[in-house]
């Protein structure tokens, strides 16, 4: 568990004076999951007040791809022909966010996802009734619907494939498309929003619940009574260096996906006031690359070797490339690089390029023969039409033939100004919380009147992820979380 600094640590109310300002509901950062659990604290009758630390509303989810995990039979699903079931949607979910992932959360989240994709709606959240048909992080259309592995190996073979990830029409980041609609809502809810303001620690009682929240502003130090609870959606704590090397160290030295602020201090002031905190190390990281390149070359490492099927969602790989030795090479020939539009290369262009294989396995400095060796087994399975080691689908196996080019996921991470060694992530692992936002306490039971969603919660993330799932599940058990503050 991680040192607290002094900071952090609760203010007990015997010492409080006076309450500078009293509301039913306190929550602590003005990203979706905090949005989303201000929006249902007010709607079931509480006094709200939002607080953020920045000058405007949004955080890492306005920065975000804004895709969120929804299916079993959604209005989009259902305008394309495309059947899901609750059950194929969590069978998915519980094998791509694992191993460990919160199945109880899962559940919940699959049989209610139907009705959250209506909540969005309803907001004005629009979502084109087209789909992306190709791979990737995030589409460069306005389609409103697109794969997030759920049609590749193994999890075809686990639940019946069906697209899911819901997206507002804007082409890449559409994270802040989708917060301005968010963000519209809460202020038609009449919450009390306050920008500029830094949450510094929690107050308790002498039973250790949670009653208010200490914070500063412009204006300097104020305290705030909360009669009925203090929701943190803080964000995870990639930008704490100490707590990554504590707990995650894994992306150390990489990238960071994150609008700066995830700092982990709500996490830190709800272990200061004895929350437990789960799966800490648990992370999402990505390469810079395209699976729609990928997918149509093979990816390789510094022993000129595959190690994983390339056409599924692009964290899989991203995951695996962490851990093998390296660089990691994306391997294409002239005809897979000519298939590809201007947006699946993300402008591109090859480290290395050559005649013959041999040749290029001398520029990359791979084991002789390696590479040769790797291309020469594909190339038997592709004649075959299949990929008989990972399973690629055979839609993107096709023999590979001279010229050659290997694509360096480093150097397109530095053109994008994203990452100097290719790598960039986040962290999932946060306060433990029950399906209802309650910060579970390290000694057993619950601090009462404290909660916590998106980033700063452990959610329904083992050690695996998709995308739209921190959308989704921040979203999804923010509106929970904010529903039982207010006593609904």
């Amino acid at each position: 568990m991680t040192e607290q600094t002094s900071s952090y640590a609760p203010v007990p109310l015997a010492e409080v004076e006076q309450f500078d300002h009293t509301t039913d509901v306190v929550v602590v950062g003005y990203g979706l999951a905090g949005a989303a659990a201000a929006i249902e604290a007010a709607r079931a009758g509480a006094s709200v007040t939002l607080l953020e630390r920045f000058s405007g509303p949004g955080g890492s989810s306005a920065q975000s791809g804004g895709e969120l995990y929804l299916g079993g039979g959604t209005r989009v699903q259902k305008a394309l022909g495309i059947e899901d079931s609750v059950e194929a949607m969590e069978a998915y979910l519980v094998a791509a966010l694992g191993p460990h992932a919160d199945e109880e959360k899962i559940r919940l989240y699959s049989q209610g996802s139907v009705e959250h994709f209506d909540w969005f709606d309803a907001m004005g959240v629009d979502f084109h009734e087209t789909l992306w048909e190709s791979t990737g992080w995030m589409p460069f259309t306005n389609d409103g619907l697109m794969w997030l592995g759920e049609n590749a190996w193994p999890y075809t073979e686990i639940a019946t494939p069906a697209p899911r990830g819901h997206r507002p029409p804007a082409p890449g980041f559409a994270g802040g498309a989708l917060m301005e609609k968010v963000t519209a809502t809460v202020e038609a809810e009449g919450v009390d929003v306050r920008l500029d303001t830094r949450a510094l620690a929690l107050v308790v009682d002498e039973t250790g619940a949670v009653v208010g929240l200490r914070a500063k502003g412009f204006a300097g130090e104020t305290t705030i009574r909360a009669t009925k609870g203090v929701v943190l959606t803080t964000g995870g704590f990639v930008d704490n260096e100490r707590m990554l090397a504590d707990h995650a160290p894994d992306l150390l030295g990489h990238g960071k996906v994150s609008d700066g602020g995830d700092d982990g201090s709500g996490i830190e002031m709800g272990i200061a006031a004895g929350a437990a905190t789960r799966r800490m190390s648990a992370i999402e990281v990505s390469l810079t690359f395209t699976t729609a390149m990928a997918s149509r070359g093979i990816l390789v490492n510094a022993l000129g070797q595959r190690f994983v099927t390339e056409d599924t969602y692009p964290g899989v790989p991203s995951h695996a490339a962490l851990h093998q030795p390296g660089p990691v090479w994306v391997i294409m020939d002239e005809e897979g690089f000519d298939s590809l539009s201007t947006g699946e290369t993300w402008g591109a262009q090859p480290k290395h390029a050559a005649e013959t294989v041999e040749e290029l396995e001398s520029d990359l400095g791979l084991p002789a023969g390696s590479l040769a060796h790797t291309i020469a087994l594909y190339n038997e399975g592709a004649a075959r039409g299949e990929d008989p080691l990972f399973h690629k689908n055979a839609t993107w196996v096709h023999e590979l033939k001279a010229p050659f080019a290997a694509f360096d996921p480093a150097d397109m991470a530095r053109a994008a100004g994203s990452s100097t060694t290719g790598f960039s992530g986040f962290t999932l692992g946060g306060l433990h919380t029950d399906v209802d936002g309650r910060v579970r306490r390290s000694t057993g039971g619950f601090v009462p009147g404290l909660y916590a969603a998106g980033r700063a919660a452990s959610g329904m993330h083992g050690y695996g992820y998709v995308s739209g799932t921190s959308l989704g599940d921040g979203s999804f058990f923010g509106r929970r979380a904010g529903r039982a503050a207010a006593g609904a």
